[in-house]
């Protein structure tokens, strides 16, 4: 099946920022390791782990400190993280060597793009989308990362019985990221409308402290039918 993107509106405003000196130490130090290059063509992730294991994707990792976390608490998986910010790579880069991972690889591009032409149908047995950008403005909804034509895509790279984990601390972009997967025919919601945090996913020090101040996130969770 192919999914028909509009690539012409991006979900991201690509703002590098400055990198610290251990972000930029492990950038130029490690990213040739640990780093994938995008490539037009389908990526074997058996080979780039170099062992047969459940591969699960993260879109959008930030500065990397969930990705790492969930990393850390399952040596038995694959994590491949796509990010487009220099220094969360950095920052992602720095934990894999101070955690001494082997199972976290990192490709630094739009996840559109990875997820369309370096990611086989049916290749994948989890993806990770943790507070993509809310992009707030009406005027900007249209930038929202979650729209059917991703959604189709990510079902699509899903195997069968692989899961959809999103979560947004957005009440209107859970409710249209709720409505937009329902939509989708190969997916189905693990929940009577929104999750229960899963324990699988950590609390970053950022949503803990929301939660101080009484905001609330929504989970949502969907399988592959």
């Amino acid at each position: 099946m192919s999914v028909n993107l509009e690539r012409s509106i991006r979900s991201y405003v690509l703002r590098q920022g400055r990198m610290t000196k251990a972000q930029a130490r492990a950038y130029a130090q490690l990213l040739p390791k640990y780093g994938v290059p995008f490539a037009r063509q389908p990526l074997d992730l058996v080979a780039l782990f170099e062992r047969v294991a459940p591969k699960i994707v993260e879109i959008g990792f930030g500065m990397g400190e969930t990705t790492a976390a969930i990393a850390r608490e399952n040596p038995d998986k694959d994590y491949l993280g796509i990010e487009v910010h220099s220094p969360g790579v950095g920052s992602l880069l720095n934990r894999i060597e101070a955690f001494g991972l082997t199972n976290v690889r990192i490709v630094q591009h739009d996840a559109v793009d990875v997820m369309e032409f370096m990611l086989e149908p049916e290749s994948l047995d989890g993806i990770h989308v943790f507070f993509p950008d809310p992009w707030p403005k009406k005027r900007h909804h249209k930038r929202r990362l979650i729209q059917p034509p991703f959604a189709a895509l990510m079902a699509e790279r899903l195997r069968p019985g692989g899961y959809l984990h999103i979560a947004t601390d957005w009440q209107d972009y859970a409710e249209h990221i709720l409505a937009v997967l329902s939509a989708q025919p190969r997916l189905a919601n693990t929940a009577d409308g929104f999750a229960a945090r899963p324990p699988s996913r950590p609390l970053t020090k950022f949503e803990q402290r929301g939660r101080r101040l009484g905001h609330e996130v929504w989970d949502i969770v969907f399988r592959r039918i």
